[in-house]
């Protein structure tokens, strides 16, 4: 059994940013040599989270609008009027989407299906630096 943990960083723009961490994690999966485990992907923060999507521009942006409708910015939020920083829909929708993904991987390879890719959404109301932690656990290939 191994376990290898690996940081991906990110820079974005908010407002529901999206960002493709598929091949960034794919890299990850094949240094930690794991045969058969998992692959937990998490973000840090309150305000970004991490999914899976086919990642082409008309899914994203109905993501993006779906995701505007389910807690739009504009609506009042308490965590607002305590803080000042007017991202609270921000921490909402974070909050629905959820900070980790856990991906199965088999035979060295991550479980994903072909229009299948690992993003991370962020929700905040500015540009920030996020921090994407990759814990890759399971058994290592053997040689033979």
């Amino acid at each position: 059994m191994a376990t290898l943990a690996s940081t991906i960083h990110v820079s974005t723009r908010g407002h529901n940013d999206v960002h493709d961490l598929t091949s960034g994690v794919e890299a990850v999966v094949r240094r930690s040599n794991v045969d058969c485990g998992t692959a937990t992907i998490f973000v840090s923060g309150s305000t970004a989270g991490i999914t899976t999507i086919e990642f082409e521009p008309g899914v994203v942006n109905d993501l993006k609008q779906a995701i505007d409708r389910l807690a739009p910015s504009e609506l009042h939020y308490d965590h607002d009027a305590r803080w000042g920083d007017g991202n609270g829909y921000a921490h909402v929708r974070a909050a629905l989407l959820g900070p980790s993904l856990t991906v199965p991987i088999v035979e060295g390879r991550m479980q994903l299906g072909t229009w299948q890719q690992i993003i991370l959404v962020d929700f905040d109301n500015r540009p920030r630096e996020r921090d994407i932690v990759i814990q890759v656990t399971g058994d290592v290939r053997t040689k033979g």
